[in-house]
């Protein structure tokens, strides 16, 4: 973990940043490799742009940390002690970064303690970092997209007309583990009208004949990394005639950002590329979000695939493609792949078929 500690300390100095203080959260794994609980007892990384880091935490913690394989400097805390002292004491400079998701209690105890500092966000920092994906990140992405095209590869032993979305998702939940997570992200089973909310997750809607089914779920492996991936079914008979025309263009616009997606190309143009599809079919008013998100240790970092970030793609970089059509109260489509950019284009991890699935 020295070396992130040193390409974080590089940014810090490139930002103008004295000292980083990270709690526990994906970034706190990122540069330790301690996957902290977050408790009410206060962890936190304390990192200098020059001289030694050191990691405060409670004294019934240090063995866990040790166990996790820290390198630094631990700095425990008895019950009595005030760590947030402890903290500030090694926080040097006028800048310190917090981490973004920071309890805002830990926030207003630091700036107290910290009175001459300017605290400002740490996200940047360690974001332009943690997108960049090392080798070993992207082999663990790939594992986590395997994995969970295994679950879809099964929906038909779970889907079927006159089951509720939540029996299916129950099903799913186990085939997520079972396939090779080590926890459940995240299932969404919309069926009908529930697929035309993006969001949805599972409900006791009873699944009919001939209803458009959004399948989108996601877990994280072993290795710390998460998979999202999201296809479309049908059971028991034919879908409405409207659905399957838009369904067809749908898998022309995520063709086509698939096509357009690689090294050199903005975030912002990839959003575009499926956009102008859709809008020349008319269908521009049903895609209501973004084209996709970053992917890593959480299910939702930077880079994100939207209109108005003009940042260019490089190599390393994990994000999904993920158009979508939502005919509010009456049916819902997504298709959504993980890919990452390569020196020469795409890798895209999921290779499940990405038309509509009959079962």
């Amino acid at each position: 973990m020295t070396t992130r500690l040193d390409r974080a300390r590089e940014q810090m100095r490139a930002r103008g940043v004295s000292t980083m203080l990270i709690t526990p959260g994906a970034d706190l794994r990122y540069l330790t490799g301690y996957h902290a609980k977050p408790l009410e007892r206060l962890t936190c990384l304390v990192l200098p742009v020059d001289g030694d880091a050191a990691l405060v935490v409670p004294a019934l913690e240090k063995a866990a940390a040790h166990a996790a394989g820290v390198e630094l400097d631990l700095l425990t805390w008895d019950e009595t002690d005030d760590p947030y002292a402890l903290v500030a004491d090694r926080a040097v400079g006028d800048v310190v970064a917090v981490d973004d998701q920071m309890w805002a209690s830990r926030v207003l105890a630091l700036q107290e303690r910290l009175t001459s500092a300017r605290v400002v966000l740490a996200g940047p920092t360690v974001s332009a970092l943690r997108m960049r994906k090392e080798p070993a990140e992207v082999q663990a992405l790939r594992d986590a997209g395997a994995a969970i095209d295994r679950v879809h590869a099964r929906m038909g032993e779970w889907l079927r007309v006159g089951r509720t979305e939540r029996e299916v998702g129950a099903d799913i939940a186990r085939a997520i583990v079972d396939e090779g997570h080590t926890q459940v992200d995240f299932v969404i089973v919309g069926s009908g009208p529930n697929g035309s909310s993006p969001h949805h997750e599972v409900s006791d809607r009873v699944i009919e004949a001939g209803e458009p089914v959004v399948v989108d779920i996601g877990g994280t492996n072993a290795a710390g990394y998460c998979s999202d991936s999201t296809r479309n079914y049908v059971v028991g008979a034919d879908a409405p005639a409207d659905y399957l025309e838009a369904y067809a263009v749908l898998e022309q616009a995520q063709a086509a950002q698939r096509a357009h997606a690689g090294p050199g190309v903005t975030a912002e143009s990839i959003d575009a590329v499926g956009r102008t599809v859709l809008a020349e079919a008319g269908l521009a008013a049903l895609f209501i979000h973004r084209t996709g998100h970053g992917i890593g240790q959480e299910t939702h970092e930077e880079p994100y695939i939207v209109e108005g970030n003009d940042l260019v793609l490089e190599p390393g970089m994990a994000f999904s493609i993920e158009p979508g059509c939502y005919a509010e109260g009456r049916w819902g489509a997504r298709i959504e792949d993980i890919a990452v950019c390569t020196e020469d284009g795409l890798e895209v991890l999921n290779t499940r078929p990405r038309g509509l699935v009959r079962l």
